[in-house]
């Protein structure tokens, strides 16, 4: 049973009660419901239960639309991200400070209705005028540089910076024995390619605890492994475990595709010889007015804004990954297929400057990274290297001064040294002991009864 309002006619309800009554009942009811006067503006009641609904004033969006005129512009259109926030977070208190004593009572109101003029001007200068915040057209990228070779010390790195967003990307090659063990429901039981993305509060200007990766950093890590991964090496042409970290230093949008081009870079840069080069772009839409705007490279305010996040990232013959964030209820075909072509123009724009810092893979590894020798036995001939209890393959590492020896069961052997000499000399002891005696070779040995 609902109350009634109070002072609300209270009506029986039955086949007995007279039309009358619940006319009047009915002309009580809707009298207590008519809107109050609350200061100038009316409060609609809300439902029976008493709570009640305030939609925007259109006084106060008057009053707004006056204030800001021509300094919003001024504010908002700006290409430094930390200038256009400060710009705009000072121009919302100058907001508040000139109408807040008008509009005492509706506060937080005057603040949805400055954030919702922001975000009506973003889109209608895009829409009307083909005009971004940053001031670019809507297919233009931001200014990109790739660096590689920054870490000396690493296996393999690269910076890739494009506008305000900027990431770090760090190779590290490992043995065999290296791989990842996964332990989900899944059929795959080892990774040998991993790549982790960090997103630092610094990235954003932020002083905070750093705690344990969260959604955002395990979803645009595995979009970036999943965009590279088509390209890496098989482990019979690169018998290495490689494992990629980003660290995101700067982020104004599309931290995710940066992290994806760094990779590529970096890769590279360690002597990976990755079948081509991986880069990826952010595309983004606003529509209105039955107009519709593709945008290429979306940064942090266009993509809060917008319609869309689109994510595409690929080589030159093909896409490797993709994904799609949306805040309408679909596009249409057309304008998909737009968005797919401006974002493979924009990949391409991307390869282009990244194919200038570097296009193969490097022929020499870093001097710091291990050194990958593979034999091949026979499976019946393990035994005999791996010894009792592991006995004789610890003794061979040992003896030679390799840092790994993995075998596999159809009788690969890796063998992980940081030079040649250990890895020969490791490589020499395994043939001894698994070699087949040859009719006139001389062999060296005691001989016990």
């Amino acid at each position: 049973m609902i109350a009634s309002p109070p002072g609300a006619v209270e009506v029986a309800a039955g086949p007995a009660v007279a039309t009358g009554a619940i006319s009047a009942a009915a002309a009580a009811f809707a009298a207590r419901a008519a809107p109050i006067p609350i200061g100038n503006d009316p409060v609609a009641v809300g439902d029976a239960l008493g709570f009640l609904k305030h939609g925007l004033s259109r006084e106060i969006d008057q009053a707004v639309d006056q204030f800001l005129a021509e300094r919003l512009d001024q504010a908002l259109f700006n290409p430094n991200k930390a200038l256009r926030e400060s710009a705009l977070e000072d121009l919302k208190k100058e907001t508040i400070a000139e109408l807040g004593p008008r509009f005492a009572d509706r506060l937080p109101y005057l603040s949805k209705s400055f954030e919702a003029k922001v975000k009506q001007r973003v889109r209608g200068k895009i829409l009307d005028e083909g005009m971004r915040p940053d001031g670019r057209k809507t297919t233009e990228i931001r200014q990109i540089t790739c660096e590689v070779g920054v870490l000396p010390r690493t296996h393999g790195s690269a910076l890739f910076t494009r506008g305000q967003t900027q990431a770090l990307s760090i190779v590290t090659l490992g043995s065999i024995g290296d791989k990842q063990k996964l332990d989900g429901l899944g059929l795959e039981e080892f990774k040998r390619f991993m790549h982790h993305y960090n997103f630092p509060p610094f990235s954003v200007g932020e002083a905070r605890p750093l705690r344990s990766p969260g959604r955002r950093e395990i979803g645009h890590g595995a979009l970036a492994e999943r965009a590279l991964l088509p390209v890496v090496p098989t482990e019979e042409e690169f018998p290495y475990t490689i494992r990629l970290v980003t660290e995101i230093l700067s982020s104004n949008g599309s931290t995710s595709m940066a992290s994806v081009c760094g990779s590529s870079l970096a890769m590279m840069d360690a002597g990976v010889p990755i079948k081509s080069q991986v880069a990826g772009i952010a595309m983004g839409l606003i529509t209105g007015d039955g107009k519709v705007a593709v945008l290429s490279d979306i940064q942090g305010v266009e993509d809060a804004l917008g319609d869309m996040d689109f994510k595409v990232a690929g080589t030159r013959t093909g896409v490797t990954a993709m994904q799609m964030d949306m805040k309408i209820k679909g596009i249409s075909i057309d304008t998909m297929a737009g968005a797919i072509q401006q974002a493979k123009d924009g990949r391409f724009f991307i390869m282009d400057k990244m194919d200038a810092a570097i296009s193969q893979p490097r022929s020499a590894m870093s001097q710091y990274a291990p050194r990958m020798l593979t034999i091949q036995i026979h499976p019946d001939k393990i035994r005999e290297v791996i010894g009792p209890g592991g006995k004789m393959i610890r003794k061979i590492i040992e003896d030679s001064g390799v840092t790994s020896i993995d075998i596999e069961d159809d009788g690969r052997v890796v063998i992980g040294s940081v030079n040649g000499e250990s890895a020969a000399k490791a490589e020499q002891i395994i043939r001894d002991l698994t070699g087949e005696v040859e009719v006139g070779k001389n062999y060296k040995g005691k001989v016990v009864r």
